[in-house]
C-alpha cells in the first residue's frame, strides 16, 4: 500500500519567507551567530583571533576576505583526511567538486548536512511562489537530471559533483515528492554510468508517462535544449520501442535496460500517436506541448551563461512559460526566485537572511581600490556589487566571483539580478569585456541575415596572444550552410559588437588586432561536453566555458582542432 504524501503547505512557507525578509538583519546577526558557534572550535577561525565573539563588527575586524586559492591548502587536508576541525566544527564528510568549465579544472568545496538543508529550503522556498502562480497536480515531472559517479578522495572522504551530492542525498527524493515533483525517471536511470543512454531513457520515460507530466525541468536549460536536440535526432527510434515494447540496442547496461524493461510495455497507439505528432510539426516549433499536454512551464536555471539557450528553448517550448530556477552555486545558496513569471532575462532572486551571512563590495565605475563591503540591508537599489559569503560549511567571507545588480528589495531584503562572472574577462589591455558583453556582440551578430536562417548553436572565445598586438577569437557552431559574405559580415559586427571604451579605442588605434570568428564543425561542443564529463563533471552541472583561457589547453585544443572556416574582421 502506499503511504500517503506528506505535501508542503504552501501558504504557510510563504509566511515564514515574508516574516523572515521582513526582519532581515536581524536575521543576518542571528544567522552569524550560530554559523560562529556550531564552528568556533574550527582551526581556521581559531587563528583569527575571534577568541569566541559572534558579533559582526568583530567578524569583519578579524576575518580577512578570501579567494578558493587562500582556502585551498586547508581544503586539502580536509580532502586528504585530516579528522581535526580545520573549517568547521563538525567534520566534513562530503566534498563538491564545481563545474570546472570556468576555471578548467574543478574546485573542491566542503559539503555537509547543513548545506543540504538550505538546498532544501531555497527548492521549498521557490516551489511555494511558482505554484501559487502554476499549480500543478500531483504527477510527474519530466526531469533531466544526471548523477556522476561519486568517489572517494586520499583521505576516504566522498567527492561528487555539487548537483551529485543533492540527487543522492536520501532528502532529496522525499523533498521532491512533498513537492509533487516526483521524476519520472527511475533511479537506475539518473545515476547511469553513461549519460547519453540515460538521456534516451529519460526521454523514453517522459514519453511512456506523457499524460502525466506537470513540468520539464533540468538544472540548467542548457540540458533541455540538449534534451530535446538530442530528440529529433532519435525519435523514431523512441517510437519504435514504445510500438515494440522493446528498448533499443543502443542502451547496453544491464541495470538501466531491466529498470527500463518495468516500465516498457507494447504500445502501437501511443508509438504511432507520437510519430502523428512529431511528423506534423514545423522545424520541432512547440515539441513540448505536443509531446507532453498536461506541462504547466519549463523550469531551469536560465541566466547568466544559459540566456544564449533560451531563444532555442522558447522553439521547442511553443507557448509554455519558461521559469528561471534559484541562484546559487557550488559554494552555497543565495537567493529564491520568488516572481517565477517574469521572463527568465529579467528573472531577480531574493536574498534568504537565513541561509548565509551574505557581504557585498560596491563596484562603482574607475575605483580601483576594493571599498569597503556592506551589509546584506545596506545595498543600494540600481548599485553592482560582487558577492561574498560566509556558510554553514566552512567558508568565511568567501569571495564568490559573481557580479549582481540589485533591483529593489522584497520587505528589508535585496532582490539581485545576476550580471556575470567577475573573472570571466576578455581583456588584451585596457579593454574590459565580460561575459555578458560577448553574448550581447553574438546575439547581434547572428541577426546579420535573417533570410539566410542562421543558427549559433554554441560558442566561446578565447584571447590569441600569439599575434602581436593580441586579438579576440569568437568560436561559432552554427546550424546549416552559411555563405562566406554572411560570415564576414557576423565578424564585422562582433567586432563593431564589443562597445567597451577601452576596446574601440584600442581598435581603433591598432593596439588590439582586428577580431577573428573560427567556425567549428557541427558536435565540436558536444565534444567538449563529452571532456567535461570523462573528467567526473555532471551532464546536470555543465556550462559551456564562454572565455577559454590558457590554464583550458584541452578545451582551446578542441576547439582549435576542429575550426572549419576563419574570418578575420575589417570592422575598423
Amino acid at each position: 500500500m502506499i503511504e500517503k504524501m506528506e505535501l508542503l503547505d504552501v501558504d504557510e512557507l510563504i509566511e515564514e519567507f515574508e516574516s523572515m525578509t521582513k526582519n532581515a538583519e536581524n536575521v543576518q546577526r542571528d544567522t552569524l551567530k550560530k554559523i560562529l558557534e556550531e564552528n568556533g572550535s574550527a582551526e581556521y577561525l581559531q587563528n583569527l583571533g575571534l577568541n569566541g565573539r559572534t558579533d559582526p563588527e568583530s567578524f569583519k575586524a578579524c576575518v580577512p576576505l578570501v579567494t578558493h586559492n587562500d582556502l585551498e591548502p586547508y581544503i586539502q587536508r580536509i580532502v586528504d583526511g585530516s579528522s581535526s576541525p580545520i573549517l568547521t566544527g563538525k567534520p566534513i564528510t562530503t566534498i563538491s567538486l564545481s563545474s570546472g568549465t570556468t576555471q578548467g579544472k574543478p574546485k573542491f568545496v566542503p559539503f555537509n548536512e547543513e548545506l543540504m538543508e538550505t538546498t532544501l529550503q531555497i527548492y521549498r522556498t521557490s516551489f511555494a511562489f511558482r505554484n501559487r502562480e502554476f499549480p500543478i497536480e500531483n504527477g510527474k515531472a519530466l526531469q533531466f537530471i544526471y548523477s556522476s559517479k561519486q568517489s572517494q578522495t586520499k583521505g576516504g572522504l566522498i567527492a561528487g559533483t555539487a548537483t551529485t551530492n543533492v540527487f543522492r542525498n536520501s532528502q532529496f527524493k522525499n523533498a521532491m515528492n512533498a513537492m509533487q515533483s516526483q521524476c519520472c525517471s527511475p533511479d537506475e536511470v539518473i545515476f547511469g554510468p553513461d549519460f547519453h543512454q540515460s538521456l534516451y531513457c529519460h526521454l523514453l520515460c517522459g514519453l511512456i508517462f506523457r499524460e502525466e507530466i506537470q513540468f520539464v525541468s533540468s538544472t540548467f536549460s542548457h540540458s533541455i535544449v540538449h534534451a530535446f536536440r538530442t530528440f529529433e535526432q532519435v525519435w523514431e527510434e523512441l517510437c519504435a520501442d514504445i510500438r515494440e515494447g522493446v528498448l533499443t540496442s543502443r542502451i547496453t547496461y544491464p541495470s538501466v535496460r531491466s529498470a527500463m524493461a518495468k516500465l516498457l510495455k507494447p504500445n502501437p497507439e501511443l508509438g504511432d500517436l507520437i510519430h502523428e505528432k512529431c511528423s506534423g510539426l514545423n522545424n520541432w516549433y512547440g515539441l513540448i506541448p505536443e509531446l507532453f499536454p498536461k506541462a504547466k512551464y519549463i523550469y531551469g536555471i536560465m541566466t547568466g551563461s544559459m540566456e544564449p539557450y533560451l531563444k532555442k528553448l522558447r522553439h521547442y517550448a511553443g507557448g509554455l512559460p519558461l521559469l528561471s530556477a534559484d541562484y546559487g552555486s557550488s559554494e552555497g545558496w543565495i537567493g529564491a526566485n520568488v516572481n517565477p513569471s517574469v521572463p527568465p532575462e529579467l528573472a531577480t532572486y531574493v536574498v534568504l537572511p537565513n541561509i548565509g551571512y551574505f557581504e557585498f563590495i560596491p563596484l562603482k565605475e574607475n575605483v580601483e581600490e576594493y571599498p569597503k563591503p556592506v551589509g546584506l540591508t545596506e545595498v543600494k537599489v540600481g548599485e553592482e556589487y560582487e558577492i561574498i559569503i560566509t556558510s554553514f560549511a566552512g567558508l568565511y567571507r568567501y569571495r564568490l566571483g559573481d557580479v549582481v545588480k540589485v533591483t529593489s528589495f522584497h520587505n528589508s531584503s535585496p532582490e539581485l539580478k545576476f550580471v556575470c562572472r567577475r573573472n570571466l574577462m576578455l581583456t588584451i589591455n585596457i579593454d574590459k569585456n565580460t561575459e555578458k558583453d560577448l553574448q550581447l556582440a553574438v546575439e547581434a551578430a547572428s541577426q546579420v541575415n535573417a533570410e539566410e536562417k542562421l543558427e549559433v548553436l554554441d560558442f566561446s572565445s578565447h584571447v590569441d596572444l600569439s599575434t602581436d598586438p593580441g586579438h579576440y577569437v569568437i568560436f561559432w557552431e552554427i546550424n546549416g550552410e552559411v555563405g562566406d559574405e554572411v560570415l564576414k559580415e557576423c565578424c564585422n559586427c562582433l567586432d563593431r559588437s564589443f562597445v567597451d571604451a577601452g576596446y574601440v579605442s584600442s581598435r581603433k588605434v591598432n593596439a588590439i588586432s582586428p577580431l577573428e570568428l573560427r567556425v567549428v564543425r557541427k558536435g565540436t561542443f558536444q565534444n567538449i561536453l563529452d571532456h567535461y564529463v570523462g573528467l567526473g563533471a555532471a551532464l546536470s552541472q555543465f556550462k559551456t566555458p564562454r572565455c577559454v583561457g590558457p590554464r583550458n589547453r584541452e578545451v582551446l585544443q578542441i576547439l582549435c582542432d576542429n575550426v572549419v572556416k576563419s574570418y578575420l574582421s575589417t570592422a575598423f
